[in-house]
């Protein structure tokens, strides 16, 4: 089995928690990789352990791998997850709520072998998929998002919004002027989407979120169809903006149209299953 280990950047305790799990994997005869950052530091390594560029490897390698391992918040599992591809991903949490992180640190150790146990006995190790939403445009997509994808105007605030015009699988929904429109998974209903007053949805619901960013009229926030496909139309604007998960930008040129859909390759997940209404109660 192969499994690749991803730490948080500048973590402490994700970097010893990084080798510990290297540690027993590899007295388990797995063979581990861990990102080059956390293979690179250097104190929380014992001094027998081999050169960093040995078993460091790039983050974009893992989804080469069985099972990756993101240790730190909810950024540190998007950034592993988008590397992944389909690799299934485990999130042991060192956040404050950790929606996407199920395994407490202390967990870490017994959780990961179990589930190098499980693979060792069924050669495969149980998931559940989240899906993702990929955004596209005339000669242009963005990496898909677990979380969200917003399409803007040139800046937030006064002044700075567009024309906009939604449609749900050709319908009209709505139309008028806003910073922008939120679409957002079930998993990122907690995040963007709930700062922009969206509401929350439960992990087991197959939809997408569509949320009006600061409207001249507001419109409500409206659950859709997990495979429907929105169309947002911008207008009126000197430029605008598409952003996957809070990272990967496209520019745009006004007017012009985004489509949104559920991507192809969903995010699956492995270990135990998080307490949703638990991680809700983090939240102040």
């Amino acid at each position: 089995m192969r499994v690749g280990i991803v730490g948080q950047r500048g973590n402490r305790r994700a970097a010893a928690i990084v080798a510990d799990l290297y540690e027993r994997l590899d007295g388990m005869g797995v063979d581990v990789a861990v990102d080059e950052e956390s293979a690179a530091v250097t104190a929380a390594w014992p001094s027998e352990y081999p050169e960093p560029a040995d078993f460091g490897v790039p983050v974009d390698r893992m989804r080469e791998y069985d099972l990756v391992v993101s240790i730190g918040g909810d950024g540190t599992f998007l950034f592993a997850a988008r590397a992944a591809g389909s690799t299934p991903i485990m999130g042991i949490n060192l956040g404050e709520v950790g929606f996407l992180n199920a395994v407490p640190p202390e967990n870490a150790i017994g959780a990961v072998t179990a589930e190098v146990e499980e693979y060792q006995e069924r050669g495969a190790v149980e998931t559940r998929d989240m899906p993702r939403v990929e955004a596209s445009g005339e000669g242009w997509s963005l990496p898909p998002a677990l979380n969200e994808v917003v399409v803007q105007g040139p800046r937030r605030g006064h002044g700075g919004g567009a024309a906009l015009e939604v449609r749900v699988d050709g319908s009209l929904y709505t139309s008028g002027r806003a910073d922008g429109v939120l679409v957002a998974t079930p998993t990122g209903s907690t995040a963007y989407n709930l700062s922009e007053g969206g509401p929350l949805v439960h992990p087991s619901v197959s939809s997408l979120v569509l949320t009006e960013m600061c409207g001249e009229e507001s419109m409500p926030p409206l659950a859709v169809d997990v495979d429907s496909t929105v169309t947002v139309r911008l207008t009126d604007a000197d430029g605008g903006f598409v952003v996957s998960d809070g990272r990967a930008r496209q520019e745009l040129s006004v007017p012009a149209q985004v489509t949104l859909e559920r991507a192809d390759l969903p995010v699956r997940i492995a270990g135990p299953p998080l307490d949703f209404f638990a991680a809700l109660g983090k939240i102040e």
